[in-house]
């Protein structure tokens, strides 16, 4: 029979009855006597022995009980570790006078609050210079959208004191370090299922040791024969869960570090599937609302994967039923839009869209 941990009061209780009966004590004692007030103590102290033991058996096999200090020194074993820190990067254009030089080294503030600095030396020519940028601290607040202001800290001869950040990806690649929960997955993923010298799980794996990605999908034969496509997420990521170029080729990078010879692999961005809700809840307030949203996004969270073309992925219709009738408040409700099952196209994440009210 499994050990049930005795609560504080049973301890009390027990303790100051063995006390009693080693010492020939019966009959009645007063509110505060001596033996009463040792097996309280007793008790107390025993109580937080088995709390130590307890917070033990849940360190000694990777559990999601797992202190952070745990969860790094099993994954340590299997050679696994935080994914570190990445500095975001990109261009943006400087104007100013012809000739006029913009040295490695400058430092610019950005819009956003985060320090940058230029990593090649630029030259103003036709008015403007195109300068090669680069975060100071590693991290997402490195990351600026294009278009976005970027401030000289001190004043360069002949350069205009602002610089704009230059079209497409912006600068990006600023990821920060790999999260406990991350490393968790990991952890438990590696060891419930071992490396198979380039099964799915092992392409999965790769990509969640990029900082960053906190789930991926694996497509095998997706472009044909020896082909692996691999599309992951961000879920801790600000600005939305899918990834940008940055994200995509580092996620790639990592996997041709590791894929087997013989294997054509590519990270590739899930389509992002808003699906939308028509709903009316029953009571019609605030927090009614907003428990509804959050078992939808938590539904989603845990269902959805990228569609394949025959049904993989697909949102049951079902599902999307409890979870609203799940939410904390709801008494009664009617969901008109969805009106069957999510089912994604290839390559498509089912998300969170618009919920109207009704």
């Amino acid at each position: 029979m499994p050990f049930e941990r005795p609560s504080l009061s049973a301890l009390v209780e027990r303790v100051r009855s063995d006390l009693r009966s080693r010492l020939g004590l019966a009959g009645p004692l007063v509110r505060r006597a001596m033996v009463d007030v040792l097996g309280t103590a007793w008790a107390g102290a025993v109580h937080l022995a088995h709390g130590h033991l307890d917070w033990i058996s849940k360190q000694i096999v990777p559990s999601n009980e797992m202190a952070a200090e745990f969860v790094r020194r099993w994954a340590a074993l299997f050679g696994l570790y935080p994914g570190a820190a990445t500095f975001a990067s990109g261009t943006a254009t400087a104007t100013g006078t012809d000739g006029r030089p913009i040295p490695e080294d400058s430092i610019l503030q950005g819009s956003n609050g985060a320090t940058y600095r230029v990593t090649a030396d630029a030259e103003i020519d036709g008015g403007e210079a195109t300068i090669s940028v680069e975060s100071v601290e590693a991290g997402t607040a490195g990351n600026l959208a294009a278009g976005e202001t970027l401030t000289f800290e001190s004043p360069l001869d002949g350069v205009d004191s602002a610089a704009t950040v230059d079209a497409g990806d912006g600068i990006a690649g600023g990821l920060d370090e790999g999260t406990m929960s991350n490393l968790l997955s990991r952890l438990l993923l590696r060891w419930q299922e071992p490396a198979q010298g380039g099964a799915d799980q092992d392409y999965k794996a790769w990509a969640l040791a990029v900082p960053g990605v906190t789930r991926a999908w694996v497509f095998p034969l997706e472009n044909g024969p020896g082909t692996v496509v691999v599309r992951f997420v961000l879920d801790e990521q600000e600005g939305g869960i899918f990834p940008d170029g940055a994200a995509v080729a580092l996620v790639q990078a990592a996997l041709d570090a590791e894929r087997p010879v013989t294997a054509e692999v590519t990270a590739v961005a899930p389509t992002p599937l808003a699906v939308a809700f028509t709903i009316a809840v029953t009571p019609n307030t605030t927090e009614a609302k907003n428990a509804v949203s959050a078992e939808l996004a938590d539904l989603l969270f845990r269902e959805a994967e990228p569609g394949d073309g025959a049904g993989k992925g697909t949102i049951k219709l079902s599902k999307m039923l409890v979870a609203i009738g799940v939410a904390e408040g709801v008494e009664d409700f009617t969901l008109t839009v969805p009106a069957a099952d999510v089912v994604p196209a290839a390559g498509e994440l089912a998300v969170l869209g618009t919920i109207t009210w009704t």
